[in-house]
């Protein structure tokens, strides 16, 4: 992947300092009103990719504000991220213009180890997730580590799939998504399961990295061989099925929260193929 070609954000920030309260879970939040927290990730079969997304940060207490600081010019990590996240600025810029929507430009909050959003605080085990109370994406460059080593998926272009993917949440909190999906929730929907509303939530924004990638994949032609694979490899090491079977031996349907290996890598190319959001409607889709 030829990432040099991307233009560099100037909206990726590093956190100092260390959090504060702790993760904040109040009434009507997240999905079954419950956090799903990735520290034991291996145990319960979560997906480590994006594990905050439902959370709306009003629960009890104020919270401390995370103080930060312009990030190491020098470092090839921090220019990889801005880049990627430049693009995806210049993409869902382009489309919400073209359907007549200003298009909110996220932060991106490079930590390490710990960092306090105003969904709470959170450890590089959470693993990088989006916040809608702040609006805001969190990023420990470890987990880029880690996802090659014990979830084997390497590469620049598995590493931009998951900036996208959290970006993804962004996107589905700006067009009323986020929202919707909780109303349906506290009206009895389940969250929970192979069909459930978490499940559809997360292939979506998987289908939307798609659509990132098919874009800036017209507009700078920066993909190379095996690319492609990289990211569908990614989506694949990261279905419920796949976690739980390694964390536990089996997998368990009724516990699915993200979608299977399948899914996820299906729902990314479909949007990859096609470009196009209308594409990427997983709480109609009779098929997830």
């Amino acid at each position: 992947m030829d990432w040099g070609k991307g233009r560099r954000s100037d909206n990726v920030e590093q956190a100092t300092g260390g959090g504060g309260r702790g993760l904040q879970i109040g009434g009507g939040l997240g999905v079954g009103g419950v956090l799903l927290v990735v520290v034991f990730s291996l145990v319960t079969g979560q997906d480590p990719l994006q594990v905050l997304s439902m959370v709306t940060g009003s629960g009890g207490g104020a919270q401390v504000a995370q103080q930060t600081q312009a990030p190491d010019a020098n470092s090839k990590q921090v220019d990889f991220v801005r880049a990627i996240l430049g693009d995806t600025e210049d993409t869902w810029g382009e489309i919400f213009a073209a359907h007549g929507e200003h298009y909110q430009q996220p932060k991106l909050i490079l930590f390490n180890g710990h960092v306090q959003s105003a969904c709470g605080s959170a450890s590089a085990a959470t693993g990088p997730f989006y916040c809608p109370a702040d609006q805001q994406v969190y990023l420990d460059l470890s987990f880029f580590d880690e996802m090659e080593r014990r979830f084997s998926a390497a590469g620049d272009f598995a590493r931009a799939y998951v900036i996208a993917h959290e970006i993804g949440h962004h996107v589905q909190d700006l067009v009323g998504t986020t929202e919707k999906m909780q109303a349906a929730e506290r009206r009895g929907m389940p969250a929970q399961g192979a069909q459930g509303l978490s499940v559809r939530l997360e292939l979506q924004a998987d289908c939307y990295a798609g659509v990132w990638a098919n874009h800036a994949q017209k507009r700078l032609h920066w993909l190379e061989p095996g690319d492609l694979e990289e990211a569908i490899n990614a989506a694949h090491a990261i279905g419920d099925d796949r976690l739980q079977e390694q964390a536990q031996g089996r997998a368990v349907p009724d516990s699915f929260t993200h979608g299977t290996s399948e899914q996820r890598a299906r729902w990314f190319r479909t949007g990859f193929d096609n470009g196009a959001v209308e594409r990427c409607d997983t709480f109609t889709a009779s098929r997830l």
